[in-house]
C-alpha cells in the first residue's frame, strides 16, 4: 500500500497502536508456568476489545490469534500446551486488521535471566531492526535495508535467516512489495516510493541461515539449529525518514 491521504495514515496508526499495545501487554503478562495458549488468549481478548481481527487467523486460517514461538521455534509457533519457563526466549508476533487496514509487529522477549550470549543476541536483534528502519526513505533502494542489516550482522559475527523476508502491508497482511530481503542482495533494483507501507523484520541468529517448516505445517525452525531472534515494526516511508506505526500508546 502507498499512502496518499491523511485518513489512511490515521487508520494505519490506529491499528499499529493496537497490535503494539497487544504485544507489549502479552509480554508483561508472561510468566513461568503459563502456557502459550493462555498467553494467546490474552492477546485474543485485547484485539477483540479494540475491534481488531487477527490477521493470521482471518487471512490464512492460523490456529491462534497470535504467533508465539519459544526457543527453537523461530516463527509461526502455534499457541498450545507448551509451558513457558524461566530462561526461555519467546517471540510474540501480533498482526491484525481494523476497518480494512493491517499492521504487523513482533519482538523476542526474555523470560527472566538468560545466558549472556542470548541477552546480547536480543539487544543486537533489536538494533538490527532499527538499522533496517533507518534505510526506509522515499527514493532509496529497497535492497538498502538488507545490505545495511547484513553489514551489521557480519561485523558482529551473526547470520541472518534468508527465507523470511519483510513485506508490503496496509490493505492486506502481505502485499506489494511481497519479498523485501533483510539480508544482502544485489539483484533487487526496486526503489522505495514515498508513502509505501512495509514491515522491517530481520531474523538475527548465531548460526542459522534458513527457516524450515515443522511437522505441524506452521512452526518454523532454524537450519542449522541455532538461536534466532526477530524484531519487527510496520513503517511508512517519507522523503526524510520512516514513520513507525507500531508504537504503543
Amino acid at each position: 500500500m502507498t499512502i496518499t491521504r491523511q485518513e489512511e495514515l490515521d487508520r494505519l496508526k490506529e491499528i499499529g497502536r493496537i497490535v503494539a499495545n497487544t504485544m507489549h501487554a502479552m509480554a508483561k503478562a508472561m510468566e513461568p508456568g503459563m502456557t502459550t495458549r493462555e498467553l494467546d488468549e490474552i492477546g485474543s481478548v485485547l484485539l477483540e476489545t479494540e475491534g481488531a481481527v487477527s490477521a493470521p487467523k482471518s487471512t490464512y486460517g492460523f490456529p491462534g490469534a497470535t504467533c508465539i514461538s519459544v526457543n527453537e521455534e523461530i516463527a509461526h509457533g502455534i499457541p498450545g500446551d507448551r509451558a513457558i519457563r524461566a530462561g526461555d526466549l519467546v517471540n510474540i508476533d501480533v498482526s491484525a486488521s481494523k476497518d480494512g487496514y493491517f499492521a504487523d509487529t513482533g519482538a523476542t522477549f526474555r523470560v527472566g535471566s538468560v545466558h549472556p550470549t542470548l541477552d546480547r543476541l536480543c539487544r543486537d536483534g533489536k538494533r538490527a531492526m532499527e538499522i533496517g528502519v533507518a534505510q526506509v526513505r522515499g527514493g532509496q533502494p529497497l535492497a538498502g535495508i538488507g545490505n545495511a542489516v547484513g553489514r551489521f550482522a557480519s561485523d558482529r559475527g551473526y547470520t541472518l535467516i534468508r527465507n523470511l523476508a519483510s513485506h508490503g502491508i496496509g490493505r492486506s497482511l502481505h502485499e506489494y512489495p511481497q519479498e523485501i530481503a533483510t539480508w544482502p542482495t544485489r539483484k533487487d533494483r526496486r526503489r522505495i516510493d514515498k508513502g509505501l507501507v512495509l514491515t522491517v523484520e530481520p531474523f538475527l541468529s548465531t548460526g542459522g541461515v534458513w527457516a524450515a517448516q515443522g511437522d505441524d505445517g506452521w512452526t518454523l525452525y532454524s537450519e542449522p539449529s541455532a538461536p534466532v531472534v526477530q524484531y519487527e515494526h510496520t513503517v511508512v516511508a517519507t522523503d526524510s525518514e520512516a514513520i513507525i506505526l507500531t508504537m504503543p500508546g
